[in-house]
């Protein structure tokens, strides 16, 4: 990495191992990735690119569930939109929910819920935890974002298993690689502005390329948090499996430009039968320990809106 990002050494953690064949599964991420980002009313494109996938038996082994680590929260919002204000290179991820004892047919209305860190490591909910290295406090990034929702948010799979959330690209904290978080519920509903009910299927993360990585952090604002990033080959959780181990394929908005942005996708092979909350395995999971006497349980009752933007979010 650049400037003063360096490997940390930390033991790899194989939680994430998926059996079978990675050449299918990565087949199958490029399918979820061309079909994912055309536009909403190109759902036929979606549904063929499903099928071809399907039939020429690039299907992705079911994915190994994950600790779902110490800064989840219950009660995240159902919206696209989860930056609130937060400043970052924009990211646009677009993910494929599929079942895997099926045949790689799509879920439609999995709930798909997503949360990560800010630009310098910090996380909603959990602001006061530090991020490792050098950073400024988390109150200092000057956006009216909800200290306890943002980068946090709920999207319903359409009738191709698609989900898109407008975000931002994740910042990092010690000792893990950048990474988003994941579950994947079924047998839900929405209710009063989250998803209530049904199952945890799938708890997993996302995780990007380094070469992307160095070049987003030596960028606004994450170039002000300074100190040793793990990479891929070190983080406890990735496993080295490419898509079936939950990287990304990303693609710029504008290759002479990162800061313009990228677009992120990948396609989830779950079993809708199955249930995995990720939760209370070892300790405080993967991705260190949150400090003492942070929130638990829903957001307050200020939180934004649904439909809220990045200016409507609440001050806190």
């Amino acid at each position: 990495m650049t400037g003063n990002h360096r490997n940390s050494g930390f033991t790899r953690r194989r939680a994430l191992a998926v059996t079978g064949g990675t050449v299918a599964a990565g087949g199958l991420a490029v399918t979820g990735y061309q079909s994912a980002f055309a536009d909403t009313t190109e759902t036929t494109a979606e549904a063929t690119a499903t099928t071809e996938a399907t039939a020429t038996g690039a299907c992705m082994t079911l994915m190994s569930s994950v600790t779902e680590g110490p800064y989840y929260l219950d009660g995240a919002l159902v919206r696209k939109d989860i930056t609130e204000g937060k400043s970052g290179v924009p990211l646009t991820l677009r993910l494929t929910v599929v079942d895997a004892t099926d045949g790689c047919t799509p879920v439609k209305g999995a709930a798909v819920e997503i949360w990560h860190c800010d630009a310098w490591g910090y996380y909603s909910g959990y602001t006061t935890a530090n991020p490792g290295g050098s950073a400024p406090a988390e109150s200092e990034d000057g956006s009216t974002a909800n200290d306890a929702t943002y980068l946090r948010g709920y999207q319903i799979a359409n009738a191709n298993g698609v989900v898109k959330f407008e975000t931002i690209f994740p910042g990092w904290y010690t000792p893990r690689t950048c990474h988003i978080h994941l579950k994947v519920h079924t047998g839900g509903e929405k209710e009063d502005g989250t998803y209530e009910g049904g199952k945890v299927n799938y708890t997993g993360q996302l995780f990007f390329d380094d070469m992307v990585a160095e070049e987003i952090f030596a960028l606004e604002p994450y170039s002000r948090h300074s100190g040793s990033y793990t990479t891929l080959d070190n983080d406890m959780v990735y496993d080295g499996g490419g898509a079936s181990s939950g990287l990304l394929t990303l693609k710029p908005v504008h290759k002479a430009d990162p800061s313009k942005g990228y677009k992120g996708s990948l396609s989830l092979a779950v079993d809708p039968d199955a249930e995995n909350t990720g939760a209370g395995s070892g300790g405080g999971g993967a991705g260190g320990t949150p400090p003492s006497g942070t929130p638990t349980g829903a957001p307050p009752s200020d939180a934004p809106s649904e439909s809220a933007g990045p200016s409507a979010s609440a001050s806190s």
